[in-house]
């Protein structure tokens, strides 16, 4: 049988300790432009889905009420188109290489938020929405494809924990920002988000042009490939993938297209309240992201990513039953913590199947798919749900879901290198 196991010998970087090792300057590089793509992706959550409310929904839709249904398609959008073109992301990035990819990518989004900005209509902003999932995926991949790179073995887990912290910063500060800017407007937050993006774009151009880092293109001993079907040989990708679809479905998902609504609709709070409350869950996620990617190159990825479903999907499920601000806001940090054990050991275990020495861009794109498609399902299931019964049963769900890819990880192998060799 297949196996991406190996045992390293002595004196081999992938099992010198951790801490004589430092973490490249290309990472910290691309852990700055995290920050900032998180600022303005945070601009926008907290406004997206009472923005697309503002236009008249389609008749059928109007026919129908499903109003929160409606709103969950415009966030699913992006997350469809990123898993539409999952699969061209990853031969992109084994062709041109990742800088090229990464920058492109970046701009591509860019151009497509300052377009919602000017939609006239709900189909117009669910076009322009749904294109920026297409650079998205091209930045996404290529940022895993150089963490996977250029992260020594041992530190995987820290470099994930602190590229995921970045975004979580950004994730803070942007919400807050974003609900500010709304008294300004709903559109007002996309402008700025878009600025952003060309901002991020910029720095890594500058900052990795001269780097030791080269393009595929230039390339003359290219890495060789891993498929897809050999990596699914290993059970710890594929229960990689049930999570990825976990986080996709409650993280990116359900809490950016439920969250806003249930604030508004449910506890009668304004536009900046539903800010602060992904604020708050992502407060959640940072203090997690502080310790966890530590622990999982230290204790393994396996209890990390378990103790992250647990986390995540018992709080998720104990949001549709809060009945005020305060109560909602602190089961959220909970919802976050979860979060943040399980992303970097999450992200960990891929780099572990992977490697340093092998190309890995169809294998990163197909667990990129994984979590968009939850994205895209969970928002419109449970926004069919919320019409047909309540949010509680929404959020119940979502716990559901969580605890399947628990089961699932169970069975699964511990990737930490140093249990491996062992």
């Amino acid at each position: 049988m297949f196996s991406l196991r190996r045992s390293p010998a002595a004196g081999d970087p992938a099992v010198a300790p951790a801490e004589r090792i430092r973490i490249p300057e290309e990472i910290w590089v691309l852990i700055a432009a995290a920050f900032v793509i998180a600022i303005g992706f945070g601009l926008v959550a907290p406004v997206l889905p009472q923005f697309a409310q503002s236009f008249d929904l389609p008749p059928f839709v109007a026919r129908l009420e499903l109003g929160v249904t409606a709103s969950a398609i415009i966030v699913s959008a992006f997350a469809f188109t990123r898993l539409v073109f999952a699969p061209a992301g990853g031969k992109l990035v084994e062709r041109l290489g990742e800088r090229p990819v990464y920058v492109s990518g970046l701009l591509i989004v860019a151009l497509s938020t300052g377009a919602c900005a000017f939609a006239a209509d709900y189909w117009q902003l669910l076009i322009f929405r749904g294109l920026g999932g297409i650079g998205s995926t091209m930045f996404t991949v290529s940022a895993m494809g150089l963490i996977v790179r250029l992260a020594p073995p041992g530190l995987r887990g820290r470099v994930s924990g602190s590229y995921a912290s970045a975004f979580l910063l950004g994730s803070i500060f942007g919400p807050l920002i974003g609900g500010l800017l709304a008294v300004f407007g709903l559109r007002v937050p996309f402008l700025v988000y878009a600025g952003a993006l060309i901002v991020a774009a910029t720095v890594v151009f500058i900052k990795l042009r001269d780097s030791a880092l080269r393009d595929k293109a230039a390339n003359t001993t290219p890495l060789p490939g891993l498929s897809v079907r050999e990596a699914l040989g290993d059970s710890a990708y594929r229960a990689a993938l049930a999570s990825g679809f976990s986080n996709g479905w409650s993280s990116f998902g359900v809490r950016m297209a439920l969250v806003p609504l249930f604030v508004v609709a449910v506890l009668d709070e304004g536009p900046e309240a539903a800010g602060i409350a992904l604020t708050f869950f992502a407060l959640g996620t940072a203090l997690a992201l502080t310790f966890s990617g530590r622990l999982a190159d230290r204790l393994g990825r396996k209890p990390l990513v378990l103790t992250g479903l647990a986390v995540n999907g018992l709080a998720m499920t104990g949001l549709g039953f809060t009945t005020d601000l305060v109560m909602f806001l602190a089961v959220s940090v909970v919802a976050g913590l979860g979060a943040g054990l399980l992303n970097p050991a999450q992200q960990a275990v891929i780099a572990d199947v992977i490697g340093n020495q092998r190309s890995g861009g169809k294998v990163l794109a197909a667990f990129q798919m994984s979590a968009d498609t939850g994205a895209i399902i969970g928002p419109i299931i449970a926004g069919l749900i919320v019409d047909a019964l309540s949010f509680g049963w929404a959020f119940a769900l979502t716990g559901v879901v969580a605890f399947a890819a628990f089961l699932i990880w169970l069975g699964a192998r511990e990737t930490l290198p140093e249990k491996t060799s062992a």
